[in-house]
Protein backbone atom coordinates (compact mmCIF):
# COMPACT_ATOMS: atom_id res chain seq x y z
CA UNK A 1 0.00 0.00 0.00
CA UNK A 2 0.93 3.39 -1.19
CA UNK A 3 1.42 6.11 2.17
CA UNK A 4 1.56 9.42 1.98
CA UNK A 5 2.47 12.14 4.88
CA UNK A 6 0.30 15.21 5.16
CA UNK A 7 -0.07 18.01 7.76
CA UNK A 8 -3.55 19.87 8.54
CA UNK A 9 -3.77 23.19 7.17
CA UNK A 10 -4.85 26.32 9.19
CA UNK A 11 -7.49 28.33 7.02
CA UNK A 12 -5.34 31.36 7.39
CA UNK A 13 -2.65 29.63 4.99
CA UNK A 14 -2.85 30.65 1.70
CA UNK A 15 -2.10 28.14 -1.14
CA UNK A 16 0.06 30.55 -3.14
CA UNK A 17 1.96 30.52 -0.56
CA UNK A 18 2.42 26.71 1.00
CA UNK A 19 2.63 25.73 -3.23
CA UNK A 20 5.93 28.72 -3.12
CA UNK A 21 7.37 26.71 -0.12
CA UNK A 22 7.05 23.23 -1.67
CA UNK A 23 3.79 22.52 -0.81
CA UNK A 24 0.03 22.03 -2.22
CA UNK A 25 -3.31 21.87 -0.44
CA UNK A 26 -5.46 19.04 -0.39
CA UNK A 27 -8.48 17.88 1.09
CA UNK A 28 -9.79 14.50 2.32
CA UNK A 29 -13.22 13.38 2.91
CA UNK A 30 -16.05 10.47 2.84
CA UNK A 31 -19.08 9.32 3.76
CA UNK A 32 -18.07 9.22 7.79
CA UNK A 33 -15.22 11.29 7.36
CA UNK A 34 -15.66 14.68 7.66
CA UNK A 35 -13.68 17.30 5.16
CA UNK A 36 -10.25 17.39 6.39
CA UNK A 37 -8.02 20.42 4.98
CA UNK A 38 -4.55 19.40 4.78
CA UNK A 39 -0.91 20.02 2.98
CA UNK A 40 1.00 17.53 1.21
CA UNK A 41 4.66 18.21 0.29
CA UNK A 42 4.27 18.32 -3.87
CA UNK A 43 7.04 15.89 -4.59
CA UNK A 44 5.96 13.29 -2.77
CA UNK A 45 2.42 13.54 -4.01
CA UNK A 46 3.63 13.62 -7.73
CA UNK A 47 5.41 10.35 -7.09
CA UNK A 48 2.11 8.67 -5.52
CA UNK A 49 -0.14 10.42 -8.14
CA UNK A 50 1.78 8.89 -10.94
CA UNK A 51 2.34 5.68 -9.11
CA UNK A 52 -1.45 5.02 -7.54
CA UNK A 53 -3.26 7.37 -10.11
CA UNK A 54 -7.06 7.05 -8.84
CA UNK A 55 -7.39 3.17 -9.04
CA UNK A 56 -4.95 2.76 -6.33
CA UNK A 57 -5.20 2.91 -2.53
CA UNK A 58 -3.45 5.55 -0.53
CA UNK A 59 -2.85 5.32 3.41
CA UNK A 60 -2.59 9.17 4.39
CA UNK A 61 -0.54 9.76 7.41
CA UNK A 62 -0.12 12.80 10.06
CA UNK A 63 3.17 13.91 9.93
CA UNK A 64 2.78 14.18 13.37
CA UNK A 65 1.62 10.44 13.85
CA UNK A 66 -1.66 11.20 15.74
CA UNK A 67 -4.63 9.33 14.63
CA UNK A 68 -4.61 5.88 12.26
CA UNK A 69 -3.83 6.29 8.67
CA UNK A 70 -6.99 6.88 6.38
CA UNK A 71 -7.26 4.82 3.22
CA UNK A 72 -8.25 6.82 0.32
CA UNK A 73 -7.85 6.82 -3.40
CA UNK A 74 -6.98 9.99 -5.28
CA UNK A 75 -10.71 11.34 -6.15
CA UNK A 76 -9.54 14.77 -8.03
CA UNK A 77 -6.52 16.92 -8.95
CA UNK A 78 -6.90 20.08 -10.08
CA UNK A 79 -3.88 21.07 -12.73
CA UNK A 80 -2.37 24.46 -13.75
CA UNK A 81 -3.65 24.75 -17.35
CA UNK A 82 0.07 26.09 -18.92
CA UNK A 83 2.91 23.70 -16.43
CA UNK A 84 0.49 20.70 -16.15
CA UNK A 85 1.45 20.77 -12.38
CA UNK A 86 -1.25 19.40 -9.34
CA UNK A 87 -2.39 22.53 -7.79
CA UNK A 88 -4.88 21.07 -5.66
CA UNK A 89 -5.69 17.34 -4.72
CA UNK A 90 -9.28 15.75 -3.32
CA UNK A 91 -9.43 12.44 -1.62
CA UNK A 92 -12.12 10.26 -1.02
CA UNK A 93 -11.92 8.33 2.27
CA UNK A 94 -13.73 4.60 1.94
CA UNK A 95 -14.99 2.83 4.63
CA UNK A 96 -13.42 -0.64 5.26
CA UNK A 97 -15.60 -3.67 3.17
CA UNK A 98 -17.48 -0.66 1.19
CA UNK A 99 -17.24 -1.16 -2.92
CA UNK A 100 -16.35 1.59 -4.76
CA UNK A 101 -17.24 2.77 -8.58
CA UNK A 102 -13.75 3.31 -10.25
CA UNK A 103 -12.50 3.80 -13.66
CA UNK A 104 -9.58 1.51 -14.86
CA UNK A 105 -7.11 2.51 -17.51
CA UNK A 106 -6.43 -0.13 -20.12
CA UNK A 107 -3.34 -1.17 -21.19
CA UNK A 108 -3.44 -2.71 -25.13
CA UNK A 109 -1.02 -5.50 -25.61
CA UNK A 110 -1.20 -8.19 -28.39
CA UNK A 111 -0.72 -8.01 -32.03
CA UNK A 112 -3.69 -7.71 -34.33
CA UNK A 113 -3.53 -9.07 -37.96
CA UNK A 114 -5.49 -6.84 -39.67
CA UNK A 115 -2.97 -4.52 -38.57
CA UNK A 116 -0.06 -6.64 -38.98
CA UNK A 117 -1.51 -8.47 -42.62
CA UNK A 118 -3.92 -6.05 -43.65
CA UNK A 119 -2.47 -2.85 -42.92
CA UNK A 120 -5.59 -1.76 -41.16
CA UNK A 121 -5.39 1.00 -38.24
CA UNK A 122 -6.14 0.34 -34.82
CA UNK A 123 -8.73 2.57 -33.25
CA UNK A 124 -9.02 2.69 -29.55
CA UNK A 125 -12.51 3.84 -28.97
CA UNK A 126 -12.15 3.59 -24.75
CA UNK A 127 -8.84 3.90 -22.74
CA UNK A 128 -10.55 3.12 -19.52
CA UNK A 129 -13.47 1.51 -18.49
CA UNK A 130 -15.81 1.27 -15.00
CA UNK A 131 -15.62 -0.93 -12.32
CA UNK A 132 -16.95 -1.96 -8.93
CA UNK A 133 -14.92 -3.23 -6.53
CA UNK A 134 -13.62 -3.23 -3.10
CA UNK A 135 -10.55 -0.70 -2.71
CA UNK A 136 -7.81 -3.92 -2.10
CA UNK A 137 -9.13 -5.66 -5.08
CA UNK A 138 -9.16 -2.44 -7.86
CA UNK A 139 -6.38 -3.50 -10.61
CA UNK A 140 -3.95 -0.52 -11.42
CA UNK A 141 -4.86 -1.35 -14.89
CA UNK A 142 -6.65 -4.09 -17.45
CA UNK A 143 -5.20 -5.55 -20.46
CA UNK A 144 -6.59 -5.54 -23.64
CA UNK A 145 -5.67 -8.41 -26.05
CA UNK A 146 -5.68 -6.88 -29.71
CA UNK A 147 -4.71 -10.25 -31.25
CA UNK A 148 -8.60 -11.24 -31.53
CA UNK A 149 -9.00 -8.26 -34.15
CA UNK A 150 -7.98 -10.39 -37.39
CA UNK A 151 -10.65 -8.82 -39.60
CA UNK A 152 -11.86 -5.07 -40.09
CA UNK A 153 -15.34 -6.61 -38.94
CA UNK A 154 -14.04 -7.61 -35.85
CA UNK A 155 -14.30 -6.02 -32.27
CA UNK A 156 -13.49 -5.64 -28.72
CA UNK A 157 -16.48 -5.01 -26.33
CA UNK A 158 -16.12 -4.40 -22.60
CA UNK A 159 -17.62 -7.81 -21.75
CA UNK A 160 -15.03 -9.02 -23.16
CA UNK A 161 -12.16 -7.76 -21.08
CA UNK A 162 -10.82 -10.42 -18.75
CA UNK A 163 -11.78 -8.88 -14.97
CA UNK A 164 -9.18 -9.66 -11.66
CA UNK A 165 -11.83 -11.78 -9.07
CA UNK A 166 -14.18 -9.65 -7.43
CA UNK A 167 -14.20 -6.83 -9.81
CA UNK A 168 -17.32 -6.16 -11.56
CA UNK A 169 -17.71 -4.37 -14.85
CA UNK A 170 -20.29 -1.45 -14.73
CA UNK A 171 -19.44 -0.14 -17.98
CA UNK A 172 -21.99 -0.98 -20.99
CA UNK A 173 -21.28 -4.62 -22.17
CA UNK A 174 -21.58 -3.41 -25.47
CA UNK A 175 -19.44 -0.74 -25.63
CA UNK A 176 -16.83 -0.94 -28.18
CA UNK A 177 -13.54 -0.93 -26.80
CA UNK A 178 -11.03 -1.32 -30.19
CA UNK A 179 -11.45 -2.05 -33.60
CA UNK A 180 -9.24 -1.76 -36.91
CA UNK A 181 -10.19 0.33 -39.57
CA UNK A 182 -9.45 -0.30 -43.34
CA UNK A 183 -6.28 1.53 -44.56
CA UNK A 184 -7.09 5.01 -45.96
CA UNK A 185 -6.89 4.69 -49.89
CA UNK A 186 -4.17 7.29 -51.52
CA UNK A 187 -5.08 9.42 -53.72
CA UNK A 188 -4.00 9.51 -57.18
CA UNK A 189 -3.28 12.86 -58.45
CA UNK A 190 -3.42 13.19 -62.19
CA UNK A 191 -0.76 13.72 -64.59
CA UNK A 192 -1.20 17.20 -66.20
CA UNK A 193 -1.40 17.55 -69.65
CA UNK A 194 0.85 20.63 -71.89
CA UNK A 195 -1.28 22.42 -74.23
CA UNK A 196 -1.08 21.38 -78.25
CA UNK A 197 0.34 24.99 -78.73
CA UNK A 198 -0.13 23.93 -82.92
CA UNK A 199 -3.82 23.02 -82.65
CA UNK A 200 -4.58 26.32 -81.24
CA UNK A 201 -2.33 27.93 -83.55
CA UNK A 202 -4.71 26.37 -86.42
CA UNK A 203 -7.90 27.13 -84.28
CA UNK A 204 -7.01 30.95 -84.43
CA UNK A 205 -6.45 30.74 -88.13
CA UNK A 206 -9.52 28.91 -88.56
CA UNK A 207 -11.09 31.94 -86.22
CA UNK A 208 -9.70 34.84 -88.01
CA UNK A 209 -10.73 33.61 -91.79
CA UNK A 210 -14.34 33.26 -90.01
CA UNK A 211 -14.47 36.36 -88.96
CA UNK A 212 -13.07 37.78 -92.67
CA UNK A 213 -9.91 38.74 -91.73
CA UNK A 214 -7.89 40.02 -94.75
CA UNK A 215 -4.86 37.01 -96.20
CA UNK A 216 -1.70 37.78 -98.14
CA UNK A 217 -3.49 36.99 -101.39
CA UNK A 218 -6.78 39.73 -100.76
CA UNK A 219 -3.86 42.13 -99.92
CA UNK A 220 -1.77 41.81 -103.40
CA UNK A 221 -5.40 42.05 -105.28
CA UNK A 222 -5.89 45.51 -103.28
CA UNK A 223 -2.42 46.26 -104.22
CA UNK A 224 -2.90 45.58 -108.31
CA UNK A 225 -6.38 47.39 -108.89
CA UNK A 226 -4.61 50.66 -107.37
Amino acid sequence: MITLEYTKREAKEKPGELRKKGFIPAVFYGKKQKSTPVTVAFADFLKVWKHAGESEVVALTSKDKTGAPVNSLIHEVAVDALSGKPLHADFYVFEKGQKIEVDIPLEFVGVSPAVKDLSGNLLKVLHEIKVLASPENLPHFLEVDISTLATFEDHILAKDIKLPTGVELKEQEDAVVASVTPPKAEEVEEPTVAPDLSAIEVEKKGKQEEEGAETPADTAKEAEAK
